[in-house]
């Protein structure tokens, strides 16, 4: 996959009947001196259900009303996507980015537009609502509400947040049991994750650096850095807020004791980001470099702030402390 289309896709990506049952029956045969054994079953909880009208306020602050739960579904990132396939709105979805490639299903489906949404096509589809991400330009948030449509935006900065969304995606869809359970499950990979590193002291902190598209590097603000500390790590950009170009004297003097870098970024010379890394003046000096700590990636398991973040954060910790996570 060339350069270009690999950093459109980062930027982009730059979100359960109740039963019950109780046992007190004495079994056949048991000593008189032996109390019953008792089965207790915990009742199932009902999941609930939303109550339409429903006003939420999205990330631009615009308070948005829902009076049912949306048929028609169009979204603009392959976040909010993954998002919405994963709490069941296959049927719903009418329309995705150009840039959505999972799951599978999603390459089916009518394509929005990219970098610059296609207004007229979103138009056409007579969406009940559109699902942005961040990187959604204030402009075509505000054309397409200009035409009443209407937009709910999203733009999580933790994986907190984005399991947050996830359950807010339930709530407007009238999915609640369904977005449970997908939370439920990030939330069991994220303890996963914190499980494992909980004896890494402050002194056996390792240093990381991270690259996702060449030159660039990522610091405080964003859920990547937030990943690095919850692996247990520290982020040698971290004085650095958000993604910035750079300087390659200060990574050098960082010394980074692990790089992590997007294992599909492929040049046009066919030379992958590790390639790229590794050839720098004065690099070979680092010590990652020099212990072979380089670590490829999936890009949009870590740049997609979706239901798959947390498999992300996985990664990202089995990289940095492979005995420890596995």
């Amino acid at each position: 996959m060339k350069l270009n289309k690999i950093w459109a896709v980062w930027l982009l990506a730059l979100m359960l009947a109740v039963t019950a049952g109780c046992g007190n029956a004495e079994k056949e045969g048991t000593p008189a001196s032996e109390p019953a054994k008792q089965e207790a079953k915990a009742p199932e909880q009902a999941a609930p259900k939303t109550t339409y009208p429903l006003k939420l306020k999205d990330a631009t602050g615009e308070e948005i009303t829902f009076d049912k739960a949306p048929a028609k579904v169009v979204s603009l990132a392959p976040s909010e996507t993954e998002a919405l396939f994963a709490i069941g709105l296959d049927k719903e979805i009418v329309g995705v980015s150009d840039f959505d490639d999972y799951p599978a299903a999603a390459a089916s489906k009518p394509k929005m537009g990219g970098m610059k949404p296609n207004v007229e096509t979103i138009v056409a589809a007579q969406p009940d609502v559109v699902f942005v991400a961040g990187l959604t330009s204030a402009d075509t948030i505000k054309n397409l509400r200009g035409l009443n449509i209407k937009v709910f935006q999203f733009n999580p900065k933790t994986i907190d947040a984005v399991i947050q969304d996830i359950e807010t995606y339930g709530q407007i869809t009238d999915r609640q049991a369904e977005a449970k359970k997908v939370t439920d499950q990030m939330k069991k990979e994220l303890q996963q994750v914190t499980d494992a590193v909980k004896s890494v002291t402050n002194e056996q902190k390792k240093k990381v650096y991270i690259e996702f598209s060449p030159g660039y590097t990522v610091g405080k603000g964003e859920f990547m850095d937030e990943m690095i500390t919850i692996s247990g790590g520290v982020n040698v950009a971290g004085d650095l807020t958000g993604w910035q170009q750079i300087n390659e004297e200060n990574i050098i003097k960082a010394n980074p004791d692990v790089i992590l870098y997007a294992k599909s970024v492929v040049d046009e010379n066919n030379k992958t980001l590790a390639d790229i890394i590794k050839a720098r003046s004065g690099w070979d000096q680092i010590t990652a470099i020099k212990d072979n700590r380089l670590a490829g990636l999936d890009d949009n398991l870590l740049s997609r702030p979706g239901p798959r973040v947390t498999q992300g954060l996985i990664e990202v910790a089995k990289a940095i402390y492979p005995d420890l996570v596995k």
